[in-house]
């Protein structure tokens, strides 16, 4: 007797300009699919953005489960899809609706890697439809209060900030050689700005910082484990302050390991809502999800939302 499915409805959303997306990877993917579900969508997106509407009605219209295939940014808009839907209807928050598993077909993939590790994505999906009772973990997500933007793996100031807006001209790179290109220029003129973190209105950093992060996720950009304490369902927001007495360009190769938390210019803390000041007046660089908001802003405020999230995940993730 076959094993009973869990996910009798399933949505395979696919970015075909993710990286690692061709029509074999999409043929696979829905082969799979199919074979552990009794209704199966396939939505290829047209336009940046376009899946968190896809997502939110795929919610509305009771769809089990939606595999991304993409990278973090499309995984992020279809979070952001569920989630808010889940803020219009807070009964069903916590409680089953739709639940989301993403495959690796991005450059970063740090999502993925949260959830599922180094596993092949294949084991990943088999993992979350082919069980009558999945692992399914609610993640907690965060809100940019000032323009009410959903957040999945994190907000940034600093370098990592400054280093997106100089991607932005690499034209010729693509990728993680993209990333790293950039990181390297923007060490050559990069300076600590002068800032202030609040957590749950307790200061924990005011001076020169590199950056300050706020997750979320272990991992940016798939490689730098910024926040390694981070625990995606806990309820709160992990923070990482560097303060700018550390060299700028040792960071990178700190993050690759987690190590710079242990630095005495490190503050690192949890909270349910976090503040990021720059306090000269001037605009502060600040990214969240590899996006940069066209603000101008020199505050922003992140507060959590706490088991906003279903994934499938992992046995013991």
């Amino acid at each position: 007797m076959p094993a009973p499915r869990w996910a009798r409805t399933a949505l395979v959303l696919v970015n075909p300009v993710a990286g690692a997306v061709d029509s074999r990877l999409v043929d696979e993917v829905t082969r799979r699919c199919r074979s552990h579900v009794d209704d199966l969508d396939l939505i290829t997106t047209q336009a940046p953005g376009e899946a968190a509407d896809i997502a939110a009605k795929a919610c509305e219209n009771g769809i089990d489960a939606i595999v991304v295939l993409g990278g973090d940014g499309t995984t992020r808009d279809v979070a952001s899809g569920i989630a808010r839907t889940r803020l219009r209807s807070p009964r069903s928050a916590g409680a089953g609706g739709t639940a989301m598993v993403n495959l690796p077909a991005g450059t970063g993939n740090s999502f993925y890697r949260e959830i599922w590790s180094d596993h092949p994505w294949q084991d990943a999906l088999e993992g979350a439809l082919a069980t009558g009772r999945p692992r399914i973990r609610s993640i907690d997500m965060a809100r940019i209060v000032e323009t009410d933007t959903l957040v999945l793996l994190g907000a940034c100031s600093g370098l990592v900030a400054e280093a997106l807006v100089t991607a932005g001209e690499l034209r010729d790179l693509t990728g993680r050689e993209r990333y790293r290109a950039a990181v390297a220029r923007t060490l050559r003129t990069f300076r600590p700005y002068p800032g202030r973190v609040t957590v749950d209105g307790v200061i924990v950093h005011e001076g020169t910082a590199v950056l300050a992060n706020v997750g979320g996720g272990r991992y940016r950009g798939g490689q730098f484990k910024v926040l390694p304490r981070s625990v995606l369902d806990d309820g709160l927001l992990d923070v990482c302050v560097v303060g700018g007495e550390l060299d700028p360009a040792a960071l990178p190769g700190l993050t690759a390991d987690g190590s710079h938390v242990d630095r005495p210019e490190t503050v690192y803390a949890r909270g349910r809502r976090i503040v990021l000041e720059r306090t000269d007046g001037a605009p502060l660089t600040f990214e969240h999800d590899g996006e940069l908001p066209a603000t101008g802003a020199g505050r922003h405020t992140i507060e959590v939302l706490p088991d906003i999230l279903p994934v499938l995940a992992a046995p013991g993730a």
